[in-house]
């Protein structure tokens, strides 16, 4: 349940129109008495339960937002469990797994990214250094990993043997058409059992990144994205998450925001700035995500991307919190997985469910 739900007063408010492909279903929201809004505050998307309780403890010891951010999102990116980021990634179509990250300091209204990164196992905490030790946004490829080298962060082999073989099982059910020839008794294979049972085995190629916005006692704004992309992706593909105003954004006088799930859809609609737009307006956090939402719902006009009801096939869920310590999270289509996390200081993480647009039947 969120912790700031909105009403539909708010919702009508800050959203004109209330997307008539949504008005089948219409946004789910939920209703419940806010608790107080101690800060320093940290939210993040449903795998970033410990990153978030990492953050509050960084700020509430004197940490900037987006050092404690970046010091979070470290524990997924070392988890070989995660397989949406760092170390256990998921790789691309060939087997090489390429990592992207931003992070964005809303004191400074400074930016660092890198993007197609292979061979570094903290891809945000690259994207720090570039922030701070030069002054373009955006490294990719060879010169990330080049500048990487020289701020001396090792190199090491990402592809764990649970990844591998998940990325080989995908690679020889893909197509029945080409060269490789599925192996039967490797379903039974307990990671990639493992695998189906948490993602799912009727779409293979889900979605999974960290967003982590964080903000401080006195309402200083930070945030970070790191992924490893969508699973199998094209090599060379980057999505929203390292590129700024997409995958993050944060304004320091207003709040911060980003995103997981489909990046071709957030980019299109700029998803975190437009979230921080709304809030900037007066949207709540949870009521600026679900107006963004409504965009890329009507911004999705390809048929291959729609369903028979002309409703997005793909999820995108958006996460927010604004200087005065509310958050909000929610996602295009409900479901098990579409909830986010948050931690507030003197008490522990706690996931809440994000409003959504539709509900599958």
């Amino acid at each position: 349940m969120p912790e700031n739900p909105i009403t539909r007063r708010d919702l009508i408010t800050t959203t004109a129109r209330a997307a008539a492909v949504a008005a089948a279903v219409g946004p789910a929201l939920a209703h419940a008495a806010p608790p107080p809004l101690v800060r320093p505050v940290a939210v993040s998307s449903m795998n970033g339960l410990g990153a978030v309780k990492v953050a509050v403890e960084r700020m509430v010891a004197g940490a900037p937002p987006v050092d404690a951010a970046v010091a979070g999102v470290a524990l997924p990116e070392a988890d070989p469990d995660d397989v949406t980021v760092g170390y256990g990634g998921l790789p691309n179509e060939e087997g090489v797994v390429q990592l992207d990250a931003a992070v964005m300091d809303g004191v400074t209204m400074r930016a660092g990214a890198v993007a197609a990164l292979e061979r570094i196992k903290h891809p945000a905490q690259v994207a720090l250094e570039v922030m701070r030790g030069t002054d373009r946004i955006l490294l990719v490829g060879d010169g990330a990993l080049r500048f990487a080298r020289a701020h001396g962060f090792p190199e090491e082999n990402l592809l764990t043997e649970r990844a591998r073989k998940i990325w080989l099982f995908w690679k020889e059910n893909a197509s029945q058409n080409d060269d490789w020839l599925p192996e039967p008794k490797e379903i039974d294979d307990p990671d990639i059992q493992w695998f189906i049972k948490k993602y799912g085995d009727v779409y293979f190629r889900p979605t999974g990144t960290i967003h982590l916005s964080a903000c401080g006692e006195g309402g200083q704004l930070g945030c970070c994205t790191t992924t490893s992309g969508l699973f199998f992706k094209l090599p060379g593909r980057v999505g929203d998450s390292p590129l700024v105003g997409a995958g993050l954004y944060c304004d320091g006088d207003v709040g911060s925001a980003g995103g997981t799930g489909h990046g071709e859809s957030n980019i299109i609609v700029a998803g975190a700035h437009t979230v921080v737009e709304f809030m900037r307006h007066g949207s709540s956090p949870e009521a600026a995500c679900v107006a963004t939402l409504e965009r890329v719902v009507r911004n999705t006009k390809l048929d291959y991307l729609r369903d028979a009801k002309g409703r997005p096939k793909n999820n995108l869920l958006l996460y927010a919190v604004n200087r005065a310590g509310e958050v909000g999270g929610a996602a295009i289509w409900a479901g098990e997985r579409c909830k986010y996390a948050v931690c507030r200081a003197g008490s522990e993480p706690r996931l809440f469910d994000c409003a959504y647009l539709f509900k599958k039947t």
